[in-house]
């Protein structure tokens, strides 16, 4: 028998897999999300929170050290503050023994919101 716990089925799932510090930031982040961009669609897609917005406007996702977001685009170029976090082309890391830059994640996603609209 598997005993693989099942993958999360919304983001308030996903959320509740990660202990009580984690879970708060990962909330500001959702809210920060909602609030840049009431419209988005909130669902799981490829196993982390993902919101859609004429196609994905951006993931995030926790990790043990840090929370990463995935913004797919090319735009985070233009933020000079993205430089001092570790991350691939695509993620943004935040480690989670420093305090988070919700004013720049707020930023990224204002970003992505006005991609969408010139589209």
């Amino acid at each position: 028998m598997d005993d693989k716990p099942a993958s999360p089925a919304t983001v308030d799932e996903y959320i509740a897999l990660f202990p009580s510090d984690v879970q708060q930031i990962m909330g500001k982040i959702r809210v920060i999300i909602k609030e840049v961009a009431p419209d988005a669609v909130e669902k799981i897609s490829y196993g982390m929170p993902a919101y859609h917005l004429d196609g994905v406007l951006i993931y995030f996702a926790g990790y043990k050290k840090y929370i990463s977001i995935y913004p797919r685009t090319a735009g985070m170029e233009t933020l000079k503050e993205v430089e001092v976090y570790k991350g691939t082309k695509a993620t943004i890391h935040f480690p989670l023994n420093k305090p988070v830059p919700y004013d720049l994640i707020r930023k990224i996603v204002e970003i992505r919101v006005a991609e969408k609209a010139k589209k």
